[in-house]
């Protein structure tokens, strides 16, 4: 059970750290090639995916290292 908890803390993180460089790349008109098709269902909906992405991923990340740090 610890090996799936960890696993899914790196998932969290990396999901948070790929919305947060997508963010900030976004407003320089430069993406992530893999979160490319966020921007085809237009600019508000690539905010909203962006943003459901850092604070999705921050969830799953304390989530899982919550038992963590309680050990």
């Amino acid at each position: 059970m610890d090996f799936i908890k960890s696993k899914l803390s790196s998932i969290g993180s990396l999901l948070f750290l790929m919305g947060l460089v997508s963010a900030i790349l976004s407003i320089f008109n430069y993406n992530l090639k893999l979160l490319i098709w966020i921007d085809l269902w237009g600019t508000f909906m690539g905010w909203v995916i962006r943003i459901l992405l850092i604070i999705g991923g921050a969830a799953i990340y304390l989530y899982t290292a919550k038992d963590e740090l309680e050990n």
